[in-house]
Order: C-alpha cells, then structure tokens, then sequence
C-alpha cells in the first residue's frame, strides 16, 4: 500500500469514527434535552450531592474557583482558568449556557471536551444517575434536571482527568444551584442586578442572599464594586462564615485603561501590588472589572494573596477569548454578536461600543427572551442603533417579534423598527439597512449587531459559519 493511499484510509477512518462519535453525542443531548430545563429549578442540592457520593464524592479531588453574579460570570471565569493554566496546572472550566456545542460547557486545559469524551462521561455516570432519579421519584420528587445531570458529568470528567483546579461558573443564583455541591477556596462575585425574578427573588437584597450562597466557610470572597445593598448582604454572609473578603473599590481598583487595536492595556491594583501594563484582548470596560475580578481570585488561590508572575499574568491575559461577547464574526458591512440579555449586560455593549468602534450606522437584530425585560432593554440600545430588527431565536422562550416590535415602536418610533420571523432574514435585512446609506458601497462605518440573548448570538455564531 502506498504512503498516500495509507494517508487517505486514516483520514476516512477518522471521519467515519467522528461522524460516530457526533451521532452518538447527538443520542446523548437528547437524553438529557428530556429532562427539567435548566431554569427550572428545585430548590435541592440532594439529588446531585447522591450521584456524587455514589461517584466517590469527585469534587473533593481538586481546588475549586467557584463564580456567580449577573453579567460577566463566564468571561471571568475564562480569565480565572487561563491564569491558573499559565501556571502549568491543568484546569478544568465548566461555564454556561453553549454556543455551538454542549461539550463548550466542559472543558479541561482549555479545550472542550471531544464529542467521544463527552459521551463515555455520560456513560460512565448514567447509572448513578438513573439510582439518583429512582430514589427522588419513589420519594415523590422529579429526576435530575438537563443542567444538575451537566454538574455531575463536568465534576466526574474534572477528577477524571484529573485536574488541579476546576473553575465552576453558577447556572442560576447561587445558594440551590445544583453547582454549590463544590467549597470553592475562592467564591467570585460579578456585579448582581435584577434578574431571574421569578427564580431568584423580586428585591436586589433577595437575588444577593441568593447568590451569597457560595462563599463557603473559610474562604476568600472577590467581589466586584456592587450596588450598597448588594454589599451588605455579601458583606454580612462573609461574616458569618468567617470568609475573607476582597472588594474592588477597597483592596481592589482599575488603577488605568487605555483603548488599544484588539483590546485595551490595563493597570490593575490588588492586596499584593500593582500590575502595570497588561494587554487585554477584550474590549469594554466590564471586561478590565473582570479581568480584576479574576487576577485577585488567582492571587488568592495560587499564592494566598500575594503577587502573581508579571510574565504569567501577561500570558495568561494575553491568550483570553470570550465567543459571543462583542465579537466579529463578519465585515463588510461588520457583523458584532453580543449576549447582552438584559438591561445592565446592555449598559456595558452600549458603553464600549462608544469607545472601542467608530460605526457611523448600526443596526440591530434583536431576539429576547420572553421573561427578559424587553422594554428596558431595547430602551438601552436606542442610542447607538440607527435602526433595529426584531426577531426571534431558535428556544420555544423565545419572545414573538411581534410583541418586541409593539414595544420598541414606542421607543424607537415606527419607522425605525423592523420585524423579521426568521433570524437568517433579520440579519439580511439588517445588513440591507446597514449599507442603504453607504455611497461608497464598501461597508465602511456601517455595521450590525446581533443582540438580545445568548441564543440569538449562538444561533447568528451558526449561520454565520464559527464554531
């Protein structure tokens, strides 16, 4: 056999055994797409923490960074793991919700599990979990949930592996998110806002205690700069578990920040000192709090607070990504996607929008959430978009377009407020729009932005082409 027909049989063969392996994975997300939804939640950590004690309890192999909060949660924690990888630990991240794929949600040295791994962790934890949802359901209660049966596999895969550190980004809230089974040595909270009311509760004080949940006793406590009765509630939970506390706007400041082609350069003041300098591939404001956020989290985990390697912390800065936030996933016109989901997620898309790009026309497609608040929202946007584009998103929670577009003609006026069922047309109309006005017809200056919610961004990443 010939060197190149030897080639040829491997490449087929791998893609015989990928397609498999796709197939099967496909099997596996269906079966656990038929449980309770993700946002549905039973306020009990017992069905998790009874898989995991049939598992041998794995969370207990490994240190734990553990992240809530109502926007940022994921871009820090994406920062918190490639810090502590810089420093030649092996990582494991567990974050939500996905873009593309379900195995986004777990990954281990920064890389997303295989469609194969993900399905023999899935096997490898299946009967536990099916003794799991017996035992509830003999005693009256459901089975395990679409996100507490991800817990479990992302724990399971992490000891597996085995990681040296897990960074485990919350699903909802805090205090019964089936994550909080894990006694983070270090509980990061990003800024909390109104959200979730339904789940969470009506009043900021009620989310807070929510989500104070996973400072654990003992541990360090980073917090970003919150709204006064947010810091109260942190600050009382704290106490009560005899957690250290570091807070930006007391141990914690952005000390300077400059706007720089693809990012910006930060200097960052924590407890152990001042790092100067720190280029950033991320744009906006909200993502130099979060990169505070998580050096402050790495200082606390890898050296109790005291200084990091300048060099480390360069390199681990240096290699961040965050898909779906203010990203470019086309030019001429530029397409941005953003997961902005409600009103304090857009402040922060509104605000580095104004700094970082230079759009003479933008318009929006937009597809919220139906228990999002839409008017509030779209109110945030009106600023920057000369036009907006009201769609809907591939989840049956997904809000009519119509009812979106009653809303935003009070806001925007009529004549600026567009409706397009399918969000492959909305974007095309959008693009249309964008470009009406460009005498040049080169798409300079003129730019759309796909907004509303992270599955209208991971559905516009799809038919856009990135994976």
């Amino acid at each position: 056999m010939s060197a190149k027909k030897g080639a040829d049989r491997k490449a087929a063969q791998q893609a015989a055994e990928e397609a498999a392996a796709q197939e099967s994975l496909r099997e596996v997300y269906r079966e656990i797409m038929s449980r309770a939804p993700e946002h549905d939640i039973d306020p009990t950590l017992a069905r998790v923490a009874r898989v995991l004690e049939l598992l041998g309890d794995p969370q207990k192999a490994y240190r734990v960074v553990h992240l809530t909060g109502t926007n940022g949660k994921t871009s820090t924690a994406r920062m918190v793991e490639s810090l502590v990888r810089e420093h030649g630990l092996r990582t494991g991240l567990f974050t939500s919700p996905h873009l593309t794929s379900v195995t986004e949600r777990i990954q281990v040295d920064g890389e997303p599990l295989s469609a194969a791994r993900f399905v023999e962790v899935w096997e490898d934890v299946a009967p536990y979990v099916g003794v799991a949802d017996r035992e509830s359901q003999e005693a009256g209660g459901p089975r395990l949930s679409f996100f507490e049966v991800l817990t479990v596999m992302a724990l399971a895969a992490f000891a597996d592996a085995p990681v040296d550190v897990a960074v485990v980004e919350v699903g909802l809230g805090g205090t019964w998110d089936s994550t909080n089974v894990v006694d983070g040595e270090v509980a990061v909270v990003t800024p909390v806002a109104m959200d979730h009311q339904r789940w969470l509760g009506s009043t900021l004080e009620e989310i807070a205690g929510n989500k104070s949940g996973i400072v654990k006793e003992g541990a360090t406590a980073v917090v970003a700069a919150q709204e006064d009765v947010v810091a109260d509630v942190l600050r009382a939970r704290a106490a009560r578990v005899g957690a250290r506390l570091v807070r930006e706007g007391y141990e914690l400041e952005v000390a300077g920040r400059q706007v720089a082609v693809g990012g910006q350069v930060l200097d960052l003041q924590t407890p152990a000192g001042l790092y100067s300098g720190i280029f950033l591939p991320l744009h906006g404001e909200h993502q130099a709090h979060n990169a505070l956020l998580a050096l402050a989290a790495v200082e606390a985990l890898m050296s109790g607070g005291g200084a990091l390697d300048a060099g480390v912390v360069e390199a681990g800065f240096g290699s961040v990504t965050s898909p779906g936030r203010l990203e470019t996933v086309r030019s001429s016109p530029t397409v941005l996607v953003d997961s902005a989901h409600n009103p304090h997620g857009a402040e922060a898309l509104v605000a580095t929008l104004d700094e970082a790009f230079d759009f003479t026309r933008l318009v929006g497609v937009v597809g919220i959430m139906a228990d999002k608040d839409a008017e509030a929202l779209l109110a945030t946007l009106e600023p920057v978009l000369a036009e907006v584009v009201l769609t809907r998103n591939s989840s049956d929670r997904s809000a009519d377009p119509l009812d979106l577009a009653r809303i935003a003609q009070e806001i925007y006026g009529e004549d600026r407020v567009h409706v397009a069922e399918r969000l492959d047309e909305a974007i095309q109309l959008a693009a249309d729009l964008a470009e009406r006005d460009d005498p040049v017809g080169v798409g300079v200056g003129t730019g759309v932005l796909v907004t509303g919610s992270v599955v209208t961004v991971a559905d516009a990443r799809v038919l856009l082409g990135r994976r």
